[in-house]
């Protein structure tokens, strides 16, 4: 207790240091978060940090002051001037080490810049056009059992499919078998795989352990945070998905190398990088858990879109079904044919971005010039996708589902499309948009050839009231499927 007029004492006076003194002190935003990291980390716990970021934006501007050391931005140059490829010798607005530490992970989204671009030509193999097209009787694989279970499990639409569920479950078969090895047996089992719930549960705490690490005083108080606010058996969690990944590795590696897979392009030979067994490890967690709730959650979203649209509906049904005179057509090169498949799934993402959360940048200790003013070093830089894509100076008729606008309507023409970066810009965007971009496709259209589509009345709002920890916390999304007749 002896200590707390010194704790006051120096709370107060960082709070008016920060307020009037800081080298951020200058940019817009409401005083208590510029004093305080306490506001944003309350934001975060609530799961409503989206909508909060959004309305800030909406009331100070395209470059808004969220944290004591930190800004957000939702002006369309942000991206390429954050995120964006370097000029020679240009220092790079790194991952903030608080969120993503290259000492604890080895995967690629936390390798340095010195090792992250050799580290991705190692890898570009397994995600390349040839990789794909060796890739897809696997894929069709699970594609093909999925058809069959939801033909089984729909009882000819007579009985609603959560299809939140039912997404993550081929997806994550997809990817762990492209990860792995082998599948999680979540389509066969028809639930969900042990250690992809404890994965979940481990990524949605990562925004909080952000949080925490902003909050004063938290090297001090660590013990209490973590007891208090922390979800339980998180760190349990997190130890068991490490043992799991290594374990399934070991087993990939035993196997030949004469496989289409993400494990067997890290083990070619590469005259600039050889990936070491701990790099792969870490590596194919980061692509199963990325790379499928991603996947997962934007079809599940395109759905409800569709399906909540008659005419968006009509539209799309009619291009797919016209495109193709079997099932057998549709494959990896015709989907990429469908224009307005496309266009919807652009849409989803704007309005419902798969991850909508701010993935932080630092800026360098020679600071960086964003959006015309110079940003001190060391500070962190956020991208909001939900702010960006929701504000009004950015997507007219932001809140609707139009997938029009990506089709040239002349509504649309003051659009800032060039700000929509589902996937990250610049060096480090995300290696596997290009097989995300095919699942969807693929998955999409070979539900639209088989079945009509109907939201069952529990599922009119699915959007809506949804929170966001690290991904958006989904509710079921129960649809009956009847079989169509052609």
């Amino acid at each position: 207790m002896a200590n707390d007029p010194q704790l006051t004492c120096y709370g107060i006076g960082k709070a008016i240091y920060n307020l009037y003194f800081h080298p951020l002190c200058k940019f817009p935003g409401p005083k208590i978060w510029a004093a305080s990291a306490t506001p944003g980390a309350l934001s975060i716990f609530s799961g409503k940090a989206h909508e909060k970021i959004l309305s800030l934006h909406t009331q100070y501007g395209d470059v808004v002051r969220v944290g004591p050391n930190a800004l957000s931005f939702t002006h369309p140059e942000a991206w390429r001037e954050v995120c964006g490829h370097l000029k020679q010798g240009q220092a790079e607005n790194g991952k903030d080490p608080k969120y993503l530490n290259e000492e604890f992970d080895k995967s690629l989204i936390s390798a340095s810049r010195e090792r992250h671009g050799p580290m991705r030509r190692a890898m570009a193999h397994g995600f390349s056009a040839r990789a794909m097209a060796e890739q897809q009787p696997m894929i069709n694989a699970y594609i093909d059992a999925f058809m069959t279970a939801l033909r089984k499990c729909g009882e000819d639409g007579m009985r609603p499919l959560n299809l939140t569920e039912w997404y993550e479950w081929t997806t994550f078969d997809i990817i762990g078998d492209l990860s792995f090895g082998e599948s999680f047996g979540c389509l066969k089992n028809h639930k969900s795989h042990p250690w992809v719930e404890m994965l979940f549960s481990t990524l949605a705490a990562i925004p909080l352990v952000q949080a925490l690490k902003d909050l004063p005083f938290f090297k001090l108080l660590a013990p209490l945070y973590f007891i208090t606010m922390m979800p339980s058996d998180s760190l349990k969690n997190q130890a068991i998905v490490g043992k799991f990944a290594e374990e399934s590795i070991k087993k990939r590696l035993s196997l030949p190398i004469d496989r289409p897979d993400f494990v067997q392009a890290m083990l070619k030979k590469n005259p600039d990088y050889e990936m070491n067994e701990r790099e792969i490890t870490d590596t194919c967690s980061v692509l199963v858990g990325a790379g499928s709730e991603t996947t997962a959650t934007t079809l599940a979203a395109a759905t409800y879109f569709i399906c909540a649209h008659p005419q968006v509906m009509k539209k799309l049904n009619t291009e797919v079904r016209l495109a193709y005179k079997t099932e057998e057509e549709i494959t990896i090169q015709s989907v990429g044919n469908l224009t307005y498949m496309l266009a919807v799934l652009k849409e989803t993402m704007r309005i419902y971005p798969p991850v909508p959360i701010a993935l932080a940048r630092i800026t360098p200790p020679s600071g960086s010039l964003v959006v015309g003013r110079h940003i001190e070093g060391g500070t962190t830089l956020n991208l909001w996708q939900y702010a960006m894509y929701h504000k009004e100076s950015n997507f007219c008729q932001p809140e609707s589902f139009i997938p029009n606008r990506w089709l040239g309507d002349e509504r649309f023409d003051s659009d800032q499309k060039e700000i929509h970066q589902p996937f990250s810009l610049g060096p480090r965007n995300c290696l596997g948009m290009n097989l995300a971009y095919i699942e969807m496709r693929l998955i999409l259209a070979r539900i639209i050839w088989n079945f009509d589509m109907e939201l069952d009345p529990d599922s009119q709002d699915w959007t809506k009231g949804q929170s966001v920890f690290f991904f958006w916390k989904k509710p079921d999304l129960n649809v009956r499927l009847k079989p169509r007749s052609r």
